[in-house]
């Protein structure tokens, strides 16, 4: 694999711990670097692009004019040789292109025929997305050796099928593809695509405007053209007598992967960490450890980055690193917080803090509101998240943001409060010199 990234692993943390403690926290940072796709050694790749065609959709009709432009430039954006196919999603999943099974590998001929199709779409009907994303799956099945990606554009909610059947479908396509979606307009549900892109490792976004299709959607085409190897696997390792109590992404967005972990070997957890080209991530590691002696060192958790075997090729151990424990009396040692552990702490709460005020706030509850969201400019403030602070200012007045004093706005665009809702868990690295 010639063309596959190299992968290192840093940790950071405070290995110490007072007499009785229990708690061990690491920020686990993954990097891949070259891994350049080039020529014919470009890696087996699938992409599948997912239309809301709905009723809704054209109203107005701009909408479904740049969904169709934004998906033809999609297949335009595609590298020789992926294939692909379109999706229009209504009540029920239709093949715009190819008209049947399986995918089809793109070239100049195909992106043409492709295009042609997407420009005879009408808009009709309601909202199903896990119909939409259940035919994605299907035609993903014969590219389980490969990256496999999924772009879902909708603009309403799910409204024509029930939550437990979208929740069947999605339980049964995680890990089997990654899919990134977009709400276009402010008509559809943040929580609801939200724990779509979750699920299937994905990240979640507003288009408030459908002028910013295009761009979005060529975005997006070019990242997962850049990945150049699928379903890697961050384990964890702990001791007889240790637990993983969590592990989570916290960079470049906040992402809870406790409950993905999967039994890989005695004592040793598989949490997905999705497919990579040359990036970095980074992620928050806490394990239990049983209490020790004062100067007892141990390895509380080995960490390795791990490409799973196929048929065809036997399981690759990417890169490791370890996170320690040591005992200790000396409580200058001892009570220090590491602090990339802290900055991701504070984020993760950030995160949080912005959904519960703005749910607090639609619901009426305008104290608890004010409360949540003050704390969110404060924990922007110290993180330097300038992005984020840039948002909560269209939701509330800061009167004072080192205090976190805010006051709420009484009239804010409804776009605005989307916008800060899905770019919440959206983190920014340590400020230069810390950590």
């Amino acid at each position: 694999m010639s063309d596959q990234p190299q992968f290192t692993v840093k940790v950071d943390q405070n290995k110490y711990l007072p007499a009785g403690g229990r708690e061990v926290h690491a920020i686990v940072s993954v990097e891949s670097s070259g891994g350049a796709l080039t020529g014919g050694a470009a890696t087996e790749a699938a992409e599948v692009i997912i239309i809301d065609t709905s009723g809704s959709m054209s109203y107005p009709d701009s909408k479904l004019r740049a969904a169709i432009e934004a998906a033809q430039v999609a297949v335009d954006t595609l590298r020789d040789g992926v294939h692909f196919a379109v999706i229009a999603g209504s009540n029920d999943a239709t093949l715009v292109y190819p008209s049947a099974p399986p995918l089809v590998r793109a070239d100049a001929g195909t992106r043409r025929k492709a295009r042609a199709a997407l420009a005879k779409l009408r808009a009709g009907g309601g909202t199903a997305i896990g119909s939409w994303l259940r035919l994605a799956d299907e035609l993903f099945d014969a590219h389980q050796d490969g990256i496999r990606h999924a772009i879902l554009l909708t603009d309403g909610k799910n409204q024509h099928e029930t939550p437990a059947q979208l929740d069947a479908v999605l339980e049964r396509c995680s890990g089997r593809f990654v899919c990134d979606c977009r709400g276009v307009g402010t008509d559809w549900e943040v929580a609801e695509l939200r724990k779509v892109a979750s699920a299937l490792l994905g990240g979640v976004d507003i288009v408030a405007d459908p002028a910013d299709l295009v761009a979005d959607f060529q975005a997006m085409t070019e990242a997962a053209m850049g990945k150049a190897v699928a379903d890697v696997m961050l384990r964890v390792w702990t001791p007889k007598t240790a637990a993983v109590k969590f592990v989570k992404q916290v960079m470049p967005s906040v992402e809870d992967l406790t409950g993905r972990r999967a039994e890989a070997a005695p004592q040793a957890g598989d949490y997905p960490i999705g497919a990579w080209g040359a990036e970095s991530r980074d992620y928050h590691v806490c394990v239990e450890v049983p209490p020790a002696g004062v100067g007892t060192e141990l390895r509380a958790a080995w960490i390795k980055l791990v490409l799973p075997g196929t048929a065809d090729r036997p399981e690759q151990v990417l890169a490791t690193g370890n996170v320690l424990a040591q005992w200790t009396d000396d409580e200058t040692q001892s009570t220090k917080i590491n602090a990339r552990v802290a900055h991701y702490t504070g984020q993760a709460e950030l995160a949080q803090a912005i959904q519960e005020g703005l749910a607090a706030r639609e619901s009426g509850d305008l104290d608890t509101a004010t409360a949540r969201l003050g704390r969110a400019v404060r924990l922007a403030d110290e993180a330097g998240n300038d992005a984020i602070t840039s948002m909560l200012r269209k939701v509330v007045d800061v009167v004072d943001p080192a205090t976190g004093t805010v006051r709420l706005r009484k009239n804010v665009d409804k776009a605005d409060v989307m916008s800060l809702d899905t770019r919440s868990t959206k983190t920014v690295r340590t400020r230069r010199g810390e950590g």
